[in-house]
Order: structure tokens, then sequence, then C-alpha cells
């Protein structure tokens, strides 16, 4: 896809979210149904992922944990971001990568120590470019992607959570 035809896809929706900006506002939702043994199926709606423990909290292995869905969701937002703003500012971003690593301490969330966090501790994301990319454009490729990377801003700037049960 090329810078313009990006913009011709995009140009109506920003228009009519001026307009009208309620229309911006769209709700995504996600299902789970807790299933064999300790494992939850997980239904976004196009894909269905079924999670289960890590290895250091008990698990075999076998399921994907939901650790690490976050870190794909991560990767997955901060890479569509980065290939949209390299559409946008014309960079050939096509031999680049992005990789992302958090450390956990399991103490936390086994309730081995209060002390001992639970969720990351924190989360280190990383972008390799190819050399061909200049320092100029890799600047602003990542200053752009963090700044419009849906995952990374939530994650970063934390988001409130309502818990909400029905019996």
């Amino acid at each position: 896809m090329t810078s313009a035809e990006l913009r011709a896809l995009q140009a109506p929706l920003k228009e009519q979210y001026k307009i009208n900006p309620e229309s911006a506002l769209v709700t995504l939702k996600a299902k789970g149904e807790i299933g064999e043994g300790i494992s939850c199926k997980v239904d976004a709606g196009r894909s269905v992922t079924v999670t289960g423990q890590h290895p250091a909290s008990g698990g075999d292995g076998s399921l994907v944990c939901s650790a690490d869905l976050l870190l794909e969701s991560l990767v997955a937002c901060a890479g569509v971001t980065l290939a949209a703003v390299g559409t946008a500012i014309g960079a050939d971003i096509k031999n680049s990568r992005i990789e992302a690593e958090g450390d956990i301490d399991f103490r936390g969330t086994l309730s081995v120590s209060k002390e001992a966090p639970v969720g990351f501790k924190s989360i280190r994301l990383h972008f390799y470019f190819d050399p061909a990319v200049s320092a100029e454009q890799v600047t602003s490729l990542v200053k752009l992607t963090e700044r419009y990377c849906i995952i990374l801003q939530t994650l970063s700037k934390g988001v409130n959570i309502e818990t909400i049960y029905h019996h």
C-alpha cells in the first residue's frame, strides 16, 4: 500500500470522526469459556485461542499463557502501527521487526511473597530496522509508533478496569 492509498482509505473515516466524534467510539469484545483442566477458550470474534497456565505457575507448556498473549498483542499493535506510519512517511521498513519481552516474578501470582508484584515488572519493546532505513526515519518511526500504538499507550498510561460480575 502506498502513502496515497492509505490516506485515501483513512480520509473518509477521519472526516466522519471530526463531524461526529461519537462514531469513533468502538467497543471491542472478547469472550472466554472455562475449559478442561485449568484452561480458558478465548473468542475475540475473529480467532479462538485456548489459554492455560505458564510452566512457571504449574502449566505443562502445551497452552499459550495469557501473559504471552499480552506481549503478542503489544508486538502486533506496534507492528501494524509501524507499518502504517512507515507507509504514511514513505519509509521502506519491509525487513524490519519488533520483539517484546517482559519480566514476571511468579512468586506474586502464586502467593509465595506479598512483596512480589502480580504481573509484569517490566516490558521491553525492541525495534530492529533494516540498515537501509535512515537514522532520522528510525527516530520518527519509533516516536510515531509509540504515540499511536493502542496497546503500548494503554500499558504505559494504564486504564480504568471495572470488574462486573453476574450471578
